[in-house]
């Protein structure tokens, strides 16, 4: 049964005293307003209408149901305004993770002109150096740099993310230059407290070399990582997102360009791909879409990301 049909059916015959007459305002057969009328008085178990050959009038259950029954119609027409209204501009809230260092250089933009697009999309961006528990803290979308994903999450890839390693020339003028994987090992390397860690994972020509480094510092975050390398303590891997600039000016030096550190997927995290809120859909398609490609925006020729410009200098063209 039409239910909304059958209450929007009854309150036309309440307002016009006739079955006739609702039938002609709702353009219906008076045989399907009867039937409306019907299926309704079964669904609430009473007799709604006293009937005769002349008129018909309300019974007492009648009487009773019509405001609620109003009710129900104005809030039905509510709700379809909204989602009309939904359907036409976005709306709502999502909570994104991610680490603090791709926050800094790349995602805090890319959301910034994404809500350009989307105004009433209302986005909470959480930093953190840990895998974040989608489920307990209420999370939409994280966005995680890694070859390894959590069992029970739907990831969509967006990225790869490489990696350089580079050190300072005040420590590279300290300590000299390393020649080959192996003399990392005689090296101060400021390493992480998680992820890779104490363990460098390095290609050439397709074969992987990995060397066990050790050094006096280590950070829980990539940009810990990066300002211990400024500072001169000693040789980083850090991705290219992060460093574009500092390698371009000098500040940071490449180092065995043959050896490259094992790409890591960047990846956005969900829970569902079931029931998915619009504005969601929108800016995972969205970040698929500024990240994406055969190389990512930030490994293209004269890329310069939003934190990698210096003060007053401009966009390049």
């Amino acid at each position: 049964m039409d239910h909304l049909g059958a209450i929007r059916t009854f309150v036309e015959i309440a307002d016009q005293g006739s079955l006739t007459r609702a039938a002609e305002v709702l353009d219906l057969s008076r045989a399907m307003v009867s039937r409306h009328l019907e299926g309704l008085e079964r669904w609430l178990g009473a007799r709604l209408l006293h009937r005769t050959t002349r008129r018909v009038s309300l019974s007492e259950a009648g009487l009773e149901a019509l405001p609620r029954l109003r009710q129900m119609l104005e809030l039905a027409a509510d709700l379809q305004a909204v989602s009309g209204a939904r359907r036409a501009e976005p709306t709502g809230k999502l909570r994104i993770t991610t680490s603090l260092s791709f926050a800094m250089s790349c995602l805090t933009q890319a959301i910034v002109d994404f809500q350009g697009r989307h105004p009433r999309i209302e986005v909470e961006l959480l930093t953190v150096d840990r895998t974040v528990d989608l489920v307990g803290e209420r999370i939409d979308l994280a966005v995680r740099i890694t070859n390894r994903l959590d069992d029970g999450v739907v990831a969509r890839r967006l990225a790869s993310c490489r990696s350089v390693l580079c050190a300072s020339p005040a420590y590279l003028k300290r300590r000299g230059h390393p020649a080959q994987p192996e003399d990392l090992k005689a090296h101060d390397c400021i390493t992480q407290a998680f992820g890779a860690g104490a363990e460098y994972r390095l290609r050439q020509a397709g074969r992987l070399t990995t060397v066990d480094v050790k050094g006096p510092l280590s950070g829980n975050e990539t940009a810990i990582v990066r300002q211990a390398a400024l500072a001169g303590a000693g040789i980083a891997m850090l991705p290219t997102y992060f460093v574009g600039d500092e390698l371009r000016r000098g500040a940071l030096v490449r180092l065995l360009p043959d050896h490259e550190p094992e790409p890591l997927g960047i990846h956005a995290v969900y829970l569902s791909r079931q029931h998915q809120p619009l504005p969601l859909k929108l800016l995972i398609e969205f970040l698929a879409e500024r990240f994406g490609g055969d190389v990512a925006p930030w490994d293209r020729p004269d890329t310069v990301l939003p934190t990698q410009r210096s003060p007053g200098r401009s966009k390049p063209r």
